[in-house]
């Protein structure tokens, strides 16, 4: 049975003043708690319903805590409405940005990304097409937030996401001679735009778009143009569909 003080502490790990001041966070599922164990990702402990536990085989080595629970407990302490069987509180990463090496291989940029579920599926789509790093803006939502953590399925575990003052660090693409890719609505498809591969990929705010300071630093300013005539209700991209889009693009000419 789990303690009230540790209830108490799993819930207020979703707010980010107590998981920064930890260094922990939650994940919840059974696919993405499987994922992270295979990963051998720092799991600090793993709670969960006695069957799942017990459903690791003899090959997967436990060096964190268990705490058998029953549904209603995990009830209490989840974020889901509809819980799964299991939840794991995991200790973060150390975040440090090495501008040298960021810059040597493709990089997606993102400038106040708010929405939790933009972000996760920013970062799922980057994993699948084989982007390694991702550097946020200040302002962005919190990586860590239970909702980004939940649309990213997972590939959270295969992209570093860092946080920086993206003006410092587009500067210091610029002197590098790393070019920037930024979507705009007045610009060239992105269809008939050279796309190079060790390039940077600036993508903006859902409602305001990328931040008047950091325009200067765009080398290439880049659309996903419309193959439809003017229709209520279809007049833009969510900023997650069109990071697909862009990604897959530059994947498939740097084959």
């Amino acid at each position: 049975m789990l303690s009230k003080n540790k209830s108490k502490f799993i819930i207020s790990l979703q707010k980010k003043k107590v998981r920064d001041e930890y260094q922990l966070y939650v994940i919840e599922g059974d696919k993405i708690v499987r994922e992270y164990v295979s990963a051998g990702m720092p799991i600090k402990s793993l709670i969960a319903k006695p069957e799942f536990i017990n459903s690791f085989s003899k090959d997967v080595t436990i060096t964190f805590e268990t705490e058998p629970v029953s549904y209603e407990e995990l009830k209490q302490i989840s974020s889901l409405k509809t819980p799964h069987n299991a939840l794991a509180v995991v200790c973060m990463p150390e975040q440090k940005i090495n501008q040298k090496k960021l810059l040597k291989e493709k990089c997606v940029v993102l400038d106040c990304i708010q929405d939790p579920g933009n972000l996760g599926t920013i970062i799922r789509a980057a994993a699948w097409f084989g982007i390694k790093n991702i550097v946020c803006s200040e302002d962005c939502v919190d990586i860590y937030n239970s909702k980004v953590i939940q649309a990213s399925m997972g590939a959270i575990i295969h992209v570093n996401v860092l946080y920086s003052n993206l003006e410092e660090f587009l500067k210091a693409a610029s002197e590098k001679e790393v070019p920037v890719y930024g979507t705009l609505l007045e610009a060239e498809s992105i269809y008939d735009t050279e796309l190079l591969d060790n390039a940077i990929i600036l993508l903006g705010n859902e409602s305001k778009g990328i931040s008047d300071n950091l325009i200067p630093y765009i080398d290439h300013r880049i659309m996903i143009p419309r193959f439809t005539g003017n229709k209520p209700g279809i007049d833009s991209l969510n900023v997650g569909m069109a990071a697909s889009v862009i990604f897959s693009e530059f994947a498939q000419r740097s084959v």
